[in-house]
């Protein structure tokens, strides 16, 4: 398998030439030249424990890996997640790390059971695990740069802590994170991790982050690795829970087709589910649910791809106005694998800010992607009438996809699965405001944070001073 860049100007690289990569030397992102179609062997793989799975899947991708390394590997990351007893009646009566719950009138998919408490870590784990592997055939060190709005940071610090031959380096935007997520970036104190408390918004960390990274002579020297969902490795293990979360949802309800809802500001999970249906997932519909900050949702409106000014919201993790990801999408199908056609609109996305982009004869962009929208107030009343009507208790990002699950149903007969991306723990200023009710939001692994020692760095949002911050560390 090789991969390929979305703006051409890369020679075809292996998987682990691509994951060590990270952004793409030319500026865009790396992708497979292909992906394989996987639909004769569906029926075979949903009977599979999503260890065994996410290895079959793997496989295909990281074909340069040895096969008992990558199990190895795989292993090794899914074991960080704890097992979760089933639902009550399912088919489903063994314990597993990414349960699928019915919930009234959609199923979510729990995502938040590994050692930061939400679904970024079932990539970084994997990553994680990668980065120690190829690095250690090697004897090479690495340098992580990572931008968050919260889930990424700390997942990708729990991923590579003490970890030989890797340092990794953060930046979130200060004061714009939960109060949670913060305590699970800034209580980690080992060597090789240093967080840097950002004076911007997410938008201005990525930006920096693809600023250095293309600087070539200062990447090369400071051997830059990447954990944003920008590496291709992130995208590949997400892939998993896609197919083992329709796999149930299909036989549970004798369903031939499902419909995901996925909360995103960043738009790589909801590109993990389009990769799904590219190998043969049968996916109805993959919709895209966005907060206030809705460049995604208004692009599937209108066709155009326009930056907005971020607006600080209760789902912090999407406070997002650049998707990163959105370039793949867009090399794949408007652009129809066009690197030229890529680099034109990219270039005038940096500087107009706007692309724009004629449907297809059917008036969609996609004939499985749409989009919809949930604010602040619909997220809390999605909040306060799940735990009213269900008892249950759902993070503001769950309720955003769950809010445009209920005002844009599925087909009859195509059941919705709603990615439960985080828990509620940590975030429970939200869970009080829509409940009135702090104590729904608590979580052992949370409450032992509180009052531990922490470690931040200040830093002006501008690619000089993180770039000499990084310098005199490496």
């Amino acid at each position: 398998m090789q991969y390929i860049s979305t703006r051409g100007g890369v020679a075809p690289v292996t998987f682990s030439d691509a994951v060590l990569m990270g952004l793409a030397r030319d500026g865009g992102l790396l992708l497979p030249e292909s992906f394989p179609d996987v639909r004769a062997r569906l029926a075979a793989w949903s009977r599979l424990p999503i260890e065994q799975l996410a290895f079959e899947i793997a496989r295909l991708y990281a074909d340069d890996i040895p096969e008992d390394a990558l199990r190895a590997i795989v292993r090794k990351s899914w074991a960080a997640f704890s097992p979760v007893p089933p639902a009550p009646g399912g088919k489903w009566t063994e314990p597993e790390p990414v349960p699928l719950r019915p919930c009234g009138p959609v199923r979510l998919l729990e995502l938040y059971h590994g050692p930061t408490l939400a679904f970024k870590d079932v990539a970084l784990q994997f990553l994680g695990n990668l980065f120690e592997y190829l690095l250690g055939r090697t004897g090479d060190c690495l340098n992580v740069v990572a931008a968050t709005s919260g889930d990424t940071g700390s997942a990708a610090i729990h991923g590579l802590r003490g970890r030989k031959g890797v340092r990794v380096f953060v930046l979130h935007p200060a004061g714009r994170v939960s109060p949670v997520q913060e305590l699970q970036m800034t209580t980690v104190l080992d060597d090789n991790v240093f967080n840097i408390a950002l004076d911007g918004t997410f938008d201005d960390a990525q930006g920096i982050v693809k600023t250095l990274f293309a600087d070539l002579p200062f990447k090369d020297a400071h051997h830059l690795g990447a954990v944003n969902s920008i590496n291709w490795a992130r995208i590949l293990a997400q892939v998993t829970y896609y197919f083992y979360g329709a796999f149930r949802a299909m036989e549970e309800e004798g369903a031939r087709e499902v419909a995901f809802y996925v909360p995103t500001g960043n738009f790589g999970d909801v590109f993990a589910g389009y990769v799904a249906a590219q190998m043969g997932l049968p996916v109805r519909r993959l919709v895209v649910a966005t907060n206030a900050n809705d460049i995604l949702c208004r692009f599937f409106a209108t066709g155009e791809y326009r930056r907005g000014a971020v607006v600080p919201s209760l789902s912090p993790s999407m406070d997002i106005q650049i998707a990163s990801n959105f370039e793949r999408w867009l090399y794949l199908k408007p652009a129809a694998r066009d690197p030229a056609v890529v680099r034109r609109w990219m270039e005038g996305f940096a500087r107009d800010g706007a692309i724009r982009v004629a449907s297809g004869p059917d008036g969609t962009f996609d004939p499985v992607l749409r989009a919809g929208r949930a604010d602040d107030a619909a997220t809390l009343e999605t909040i306060r009438r799940f735990h009213a009507d269900f008892g249950r208790v759902l993070d503001p990002h769950t309720a955003v996809g769950v809010s445009v699950a209920l005002s844009s149903p599925p087909d009859p007969g195509v059941p919705a699965i709603c990615l439960a991306t985080a828990s509620p723990a940590k975030f429970p200023d939200a869970i009080a405001r829509a409940t009135g009710d702090s104590s729904l939001a608590r979580d052992p692994a949370v409450e032992a944070l509180r009052g531990l020692p922490t470690r931040k760095h200040p830093l002006p949002a501008d690619a000089k001073a993180v770039a000499a911050f990084v310098a005199a560390r490496t």
